[in-house]
């Protein structure tokens, strides 16, 4: 049998034949204006599209039918996406209005779990003539539950139902238009346990229909704007969209309002801001931020807005593993070397980045300094009580967050 003996040769042919040269096109996005020229920064946006090339299908054909839907991690220390946290795991599952599902879990002891039932994706931002976000993201955000209300037994085991007839607990609604659910868990102190989830269509009764050619051709359209949008849209979609983005013309500051907090924010149960900085080999950036009680993150991103190696290195900090000065300020340092600084963010040798910080449990708002110095002075710019490490106590703190990271992904 040869090509042009089955009647859907031609069409499923030409629908990989234009994923390909999507995705070919999707590459030369490295070369963009906003990825600076050097090698790592130009192999990075290589990383990035071949890490979410590796989910592109899973997302456009193997979790995509909501009669059988499946729970999908997004992100993880070889998959990064969407400006993913690195203090944070990201969940989602396709569904439909027309359906009741259930989500049979075990709590976990992360500090902070939030599940949000997503509606429609508009033509355009609301109030904006912005197109959203690429796929699966730019929808919008219509009910949601933290960890905390939901009810569970003594070993933490409890049944949460989406859509469907009202329940007095553990119930979210659905709309016509709601498609997705967005599973979001954060965590503070290492060794914290995820929380365990499945879910399933109430009433499936008969196998998933195998891939049609039809719905292979879908997927292949589907998979190749979800490889262009990731290269387009990322980093300067944020810069134009996002009020908790500072201008990418002035590296180095938070953004003056110094946080996103909508009414989407307050569904997704968050506030958001973002720094992006550059930095020459022989700098290093102090950031301030004035303590205040809640459950806040910092991470850091690359130009792509992707998490940096949290498995291996020390790109984030949360109040559990974060030291405070003595004048009640919180300092990170970031630098392309070790400082010898508890408080380190690395760089992993990239010029320019992005540092992100989430405000969760709390409305207290954050205020945010920062200073450029010389790296071989930085030590006169940081008070003399800072918290410094041992070259082994760092390599304790790398061996502490390598654990726990694979504790969290069952990795």
């Amino acid at each position: 049998m040869a090509f042009g003996d089955g009647p859907a040769d031609e069409a499923l042919r030409a629908g990989w034949h234009a994923f390909c040269d999507r995705l070919k096109a999707a590459g030369d996005k490295a070369f963009k204006d906003a990825n600076p020229s050097g090698p790592l920064m130009r192999a990075d946006a290589y990383h990035f599209l071949t890490q979410n090339l590796g989910q592109a299908f899973d997302l456009a054909l193997e979790t995509k039918d909501p009669a059988y839907p499946m729970i999908h991690y997004f992100t993880h220390p070889y998959m990064k996406l969407g400006g993913d946290v690195c203090d944070f795991t990201y969940r989602q599952a396709w569904i439909s209005g027309d359906y009741t599902y259930k989500i049979t879990g075990r709590k976990g002891t992360a500090r902070w779990f939030n599940l949000t039932v997503q509606g429609p994706k508009p033509e355009k931002i609301p109030g904006t003539d912005w197109p959203p976000l690429h796929e699966p993201f730019g929808d919008i955000p219509e009910c949601n539950i933290l960890g905390s209300q939901i009810q569970a037994d003594a070993e933490g085991n409890f049944e949460l139902f989406i859509g469907g007839e009202e329940r007095p607990e553990n119930w979210l609604p659905t709309t016509p238009g709601s498609r997705k659910l967005f599973i979001r868990e954060a965590f503070d102190s290492w060794g914290e346990r995820p929380t365990t989830l499945t879910i399933e269509r109430v009433g499936m009764d008969s196998p998933k229909p195998m891939p049609t050619a039809e719905r292979m051709v879908e997927a292949f359209d589907w998979a190749g704007e979800f490889v262009t949008g990731i290269m387009r849209d990322w980093p300067e979609h944020s810069w134009m969209t996002s009020g908790g983005v500072c201008d990418p013309d002035q590296p180095n500051v938070f953004p003056a309002d110094k946080s996103a907090n909508t009414a989407d924010d307050a569904k997704r149960g968050r506030m958001a801001a973002n720094m992006i900085w550059s930095l020459k080999p022989d700098e290093a950036l102090i950031v301030e931020m004035d303590w205040h009680d809640g459950f806040w993150l910092f991470g850091m991103n690359a130009v792509f807005v992707e998490s940096m190696d949290y498995l291996y290195r020390t790109v984030s900090y949360s109040p559990a593993r974060t030291k405070v000065d003595s004048d009640n300020v919180v300092r990170l340092v970031i630098a392309h070397d070790d400082p010898g600084v508890h408080n380190w963010l690395d760089t992993q040798g990239f010029s320019d980045g992005n540092l992100g910080y989430r405000n969760l449990m709390s409305q207290n708002p954050a205020t945010f300094r920062t200073e450029l110095v010389k790296r071989a002075e930085l030590m006169q710019h940081l008070p003399a009580d800072t918290a410094m490490v041992t070259k082994q106590e760092r390599v304790q703190q790398l061996q502490d967050r390598y654990h726990a990271i694979k504790l969290r992904f069952g990795i």
